[in-house]
C-alpha cells in the first residue's frame, strides 16, 4: 500500500525554537526525534514571510506571484490547485486538514469567504481538496460592540471559536485580543494574557483531539493524508495559565538576537532601509504584521522576556500534541509506513533587534524554517542533515514524490533531497522569498535569495499610493503614503555564517560590490515568472 502522510504545521515558530536547531529553552523532544530519525533542513526557507502566502504555497507548490495571494488578504483563488486534491484523484487519499487554513481573509464577521462560512453552518465536509476540514484561528471569537444600548455580540470565529462559545463560554474572555497590542500577562507584554482556559479546551489539544478522532476512524482500505495545522506560536501570547511555570519568564535571558542595549539596537537598524528604524521608534507603522499601535522602542527587558516564556510554553504543548498523534498512528500499526513532516509558515522576530511580529523584514527570524521529514521507516531513508537551501515551495512536490505520483506541471517546486548530496546532485544553490504589500499607502516590495551563505534582498520602488484593490473595502484613506518610499537602490547583504543574526548590512560595501551584483542578477533570473496581472486585495489580513 502507498505510504500516509501526515503533515504537522504550526504558525510563526522560529527555526531555533526546537532542540534539535539548537534551542536551549522549550523541550522538544518528540519533533527532535522525528529530526534524528530523519531528514533535518537546516536551511529551508518561506517564499513569503506572512501566514496567507505561505499557506498558499504549501497547498500548492507554486510561488506566491503563481498562485497569487501576494499578501495577507488576498483570497486564493477557489480554482487554485491543491495537493490534497491531487493525492486524492489520483493516489487515492483519504485526507483531513484539522487547524488553521487562512487561504482566505480572516477578518470576515460578514461571512464573504467560504472558509468562514462553513463554520457558521457546521459544515466539517469537502474542501480544498480535503474530504474532511475543521478549521481553527488564534482567538475563538471576536466581540463586536452595540451601536445602542444592547449587550455587545460576541463572533465565534471557525469551528473552534463555535465549539468553545457553544461548550465553554465562560473561557472565551480568557484570551488577549488579536492585534490590539493590548498589554496584559505579568510585565503588560502587547497580546499576553495569563489565559484561564484549562488545557484540554484550548485549541492546541482541540485540534490534536481531532486528528486522534480522525486518524482512529480509518481502516488500511486506502492510505491517507492528514494536514494537522496548530495556529500557536503565533501571538496573541496566550497559553493556558496553569501551563506557564513549565517556562517562569523572570528565569530567561534576553534573546541572543538582542543587541542589549538601545543605542546598540539603533546603531544595527539604522544601518537597515529606513523602515526597520522606523518601526523601532514609532514613526512608521508596521500594520502589515502587527498592531498598527504597537511602538517597539517601547517594549521593556522583561516583556520581552515574557513573550519568549509564553512562546516556548506554547512549543512545548505543541510537541505533546504531536506525541499524542504519532502515538494513535504507532497503535493503529501505521508507524513503519508514515511519512511525518513538521514545519511552519514563517517565523517571528521575538526580541531580535529589540522587534516583535513580522513584516516585510527578510531576516532568518522570519524566513528561516524548522523543516523535518522522517521518511517512513519502510523507505529505508538514513537519518541526515541537509545544510544546503530548500524551499517552502517544495513541500507539495515531496508529498507526491511520498505517494508514488508523478510532481504535476503546476507545482514549480522539486521533492526534498533525501541527503545532502542529492542535493548537491539537484544543484540545490538558491531559494527565494517575496514581499508585496497589502496596503496600498504602503506599497513596498522586497525580493531575496538566499545561496553561498549570503542573503540579499532588493528593494524595489516603492508603489505607495497606488491602487491595488483594498481602497474598494477600506476607502481611499488606505491609500495615504506610510512615509517611507524606497528608489530603488536600497538593498540588505549579509553574510549569514558571520552575521547569524543580520546584524551589519553590507549592501553598500564597495569590496563585495561584485557579489552583490551576482546575487542580484541570479535573483532575477530565477524569479518565476508569474500572474500578469496581480491579485486585488480584499481584506485587511
Amino acid at each position: 500500500m502507498a505510504r500516509n502522510i501526515l503533515l504537522i504545521t504550526s504558525d510563526q515558530q522560529r527555526y531555533d525554537s526546537l532542540g534539535c536547531n539548537g534551542g536551549t529553552v522549550a523541550r522538544t523532544p518528540v519533533i527532535d526525534a522525528l529530526a534524528a530519525g530523519g531528514v533535518n533542513y537546516q536551511r529551508a526557507y518561506n517564499q513569503n514571510t506572512v501566514c496567507m502566502p505561505a499557506r498558499s504555497t504549501i497547498l500548492t507548490g507554486q510561488y506566491p506571484r503563481t498562485h497569487g495571494v501576494i499578501a495577507n488578504g488576498v483570497p486564493l483563488p477557489v480554482d487554485a490547485p491543491s495537493v490534497s486534491a491531487y493525492l486524492g484523484d489520483n493516489g487515492g487519499y483519504r485526507t483531513a486538514l484539522l487547524g488553521k487554513a487562512h487561504f482566505e481573509p480572516g477578518f470576515d464577521l460578514g461571512g464573504k469567504w467560504e472558509e468562514n462560512n462553513r463554520a457558521r453552518r457546521g459544515d466539517t465536509g469537502p474542501w480544498r481538496g480535503f474530504d474532511r476540514s475543521i478549521q481553527a484561528m488564534h482567538t475563538p471569537a471576536v466581540t463586536v460592540p452595540s451601536f445602542d444600548d444592547g449587550p455587545d455580540r460576541v463572533v465565534p470565529v471557525a469551528h473552534y471559536g463555535r465549539w468553545l462559545v457553544d461548550n465553554h463560554p465562560e473561557y472565551v474572555d480568557g484570551f488577549a485580543s488579536l492585534l490590539s497590542a493590548e498589554g496584559g500577562g505579568d510585565t503588560g507584554a502587547p497580546e499576553t494574557k495569563n489565559n484561564p482556559i484549562p488545557t484540554a479546551s484550548y485549541h492546541t489539544d482541540w485540534i490534536a483531539d481531532l486528528a486522534v478522532e480522525w486518524l482512529g476512524g480509518l481502516d488500511d482500505s486506502a492510505p491517507w493524508f492528514c494536514w494537522v495545522s496548530f495556529p500557536d506560536p503565533h501571538h496573541p501570547w496566550d497559553p493556558p495559565a496553569s501551563e506557564l511555570d513549565r517556562v517562569p519568564w523572570q528565569d530567561l535571558s534576553l534573546p541572543p538576537g538582542h543587541p542589549g542595549s538601545e543605542d546598540e539596537i539603533r546603531r544595527i537598524l539604522g544601518a537597515k532601509p529606513a523602515h526597520w528604524l522606523g518601526y523601532y521608534d514609532g514613526t512608521w507603522q508596521n500594520r502589515e504584521g502587527g498592531p498598527a499601535t504597537f511602538v517597539p522602542s517601547s517594549l521593556t527587558d522583561d516583556q520581552i522576556r515574557e513573550v519568549n516564556a509564553k512562546t516556548h510554553v506554547m512549543n512545548e504543548l505543541i510537541d505533546e500534541a504531536c506525541g499524542r498523534i504519532l502515538s494513535t498512528v504507532a497503535a493503529k500499526g501505521w508507524e513503519s509506513n508514515t511519512d511525518v513532516l513538521f514545519t511552519t509558515d514563517h517565523g517571528e522576530l521575538q526580541g531580535d533587534m529589540g522587534l516583535l511580529y513580522k513584516g516585510p523584514y527578510h531576516v532568518d527570524a522570519l524566513m528561516r524554517l524548522p523543516l523535518v521529514w522522517r521518511p517512513a521507516p519502510s523507505a529505508c531513508v538514513s537519518p541526515a542533515v541537509v545544510p544546503e537551501p530548500v524551499g517552502q515551495v517544495d513541500i507539495a512536490p515531496t508529498l507526491c514524490a511520498i505517494a508514488g505520483l508523478p510532481v504535476p506541471e503546476w507545482m514549480e517546486g522539486l521533492p526534498l533531497p533525501e541527503s545532502s548530496a542529492e542535493a548537491r546532485g539537484q544543484e540545490r544553490e538558491r531559494v527565494l522569498c517575496e514581499w508585496d504589500s497589502q496596503f496600498p499607502g504602503y506599497g513596498m516590495h522586497l525580493r531575496s535569495i538566499v545561496r553561498d551563505g549570503w542573503l540579499c534582498t532588493v528593494y524595489e520602488e516603492s508603489t505607495d499610493g497606488k491602487p491595488n484593490g483594498l481602497e474598494k473595502v477600506m476607502g481611499a484613506a488606505v491609500l495615504r503614503p506610510s512615509g517611507v518610499h524606497y528608489q530603488g537602490d536600497e538593498g540588505e547583504l549579509y553574510r549569514l555564517d558571520d552575521d547569524p543574526w543580520q546584524w551589519e548590512n553590507r549592501w553598500s560595501e564597495p569590496s563585495i560590490r561584485a557579489v552583490r551584483d551576482d546575487l542580484v542578477a541570479d535573483l532575477y533570473a530565477a524569479l518565476p515568472e508569474g500572474r500578469s496581472q496581480p491579485l486585488e486585495v480584499e481584506a485587511p489580513a
